[in-house]
């Protein structure tokens, strides 16, 4: 929900729409307290998700400059310096996935941390910030076909691990959606001089130059990027994921415009055509997997096969599909 927020809040940028803010205020504010204080938030959980809607708190500081938005944006912070990390250094996804790191956690963290860093005066932090995405990179990426797996487990215990990589076993297109929004949005505060903003811009250009191999005929992408199964389907929320990427890429100069405009404008058009359906004054987005994961141990259904991604419920209006598209309408239409 907090990231549908912060797509509503990239339209009132663009429109000045006083009921686009009072939405996102009273959200938010149904669960922030004058203290700081988040309900129903509990750190000691370590489920690096709920570190996302830091970047309303920031949001909605920055607009008011009241206390109580920065004092919670403190309060998320503090997750994650006890937060447990992989032997490589890499935050865990969650407690109860010891040991993982999932590309999902990249969007989930990072940008917060980085705005965190700029913003509340912390540089010393961007060396971290960066070497999450090197570790995640480096553990996940799948050679066969040059995109990333869903997830790595550093120990190679968990039952759907490669025994030898420790990686999943395909490679999810939501998964790679978190990653490159999470560069882009990461370089929204890296400053200029220092060394691992090239080093994300490359890494953008690597992940987007694959990506765009897999995208199909009709524009968009699939729930499984690598593969043509006949039950695999046109996924909507990778598919917005990777056009607001690439949107946001050549707006900032960080990708060729020559060279992704093309695949970005048959992306547009393909997500109108496959994914939007309007019944009056009311738009759908359509075909939005619901949900995908994997394990716990006491979860073994979620084991990363083909089957398993194509049997997860297809639904329509998911907030991890609307806030990217209200990211990209912002962003591409104004």
């Amino acid at each position: 929900c907090g990231l549908t927020l912060l797509g509503i809040g990239a339209l009132y940028e663009k429109t000045n729409k006083q009921e686009y803010f009072d939405y996102i205020k009273e959200s938010m504010d149904y669960f922030i307290n004058d203290d700081g204080t988040i309900n129903t938030y509990n750190p000691t959980v370590y489920n690096i998700d709920h570190i996302n809607n830091g970047k309303d708190c920031f949001w909605l500081y920055n607009k008011t400059g009241e206390e109580k938005y920065i004092k919670a944006v403190e309060l998320l912070k503090s997750q994650l310096r006890t937060h447990p990390r992989t032997k490589s250094g890499a935050y865990f996804h969650k407690l109860i996935y010891p040991n993982q790191i999932w590309l999902d956690g990249l969007f989930m963290g990072e940008p917060f941390c980085a705005q965190y860093a700029k913003e509340c005066g912390h540089p010393e932090e961007f060396d971290d910030i960066v070497n999450q995405f090197v570790i995640a990179e480096r553990s996940t990426y799948e050679p066969r076909c040059g995109l990333y797996a869903h997830a790595c487990d550093e120990s190679r215990e968990v039952f759907w691990a490669d025994k030898n990589t420790g990686r999943s076993l395909n490679v999810w297109g939501r998964s790679c959606g978190w990653f490159c929004m999470a560069m882009v949005d990461v370089l929204d505060f890296i400053p200029d001089d220092h060394p691992g903003r090239k080093t994300l811009i490359d890494m953008l250009n690597k992940v987007l130059s694959n990506v765009v191999k897999y995208q199909d005929e009709s524009g968009v992408w699939y729930q499984v990027l690598d593969n043509r199964r006949s039950d695999n389907y046109k996924e909507s929320t990778c598919s917005c994921m990777f056009a607001y990427a690439m949107n946001k890429g050549i707006k900032y100069n960080y990708i060729d415009e020559a060279t992704y405009k093309p695949y970005l404008e048959k992306a547009v058009d393909g997500i109108f055509n496959e994914f939007i359906r309007v019944d009056g004054d009311y738009a759908y987005l359509k075909n939005c997997c619901a949900v995908a994961g994997l394990g716990p141990a006491d979860n073994p259904r979620r084991d990363g096969s083909l089957d398993y991604y194509f049997s997860e419920p297809v639904i329509e209006n998911d907030c991890k599909g609307v806030g990217p598209f209200l990211f990209l309408a912002a962003e591409y239409i104004y």
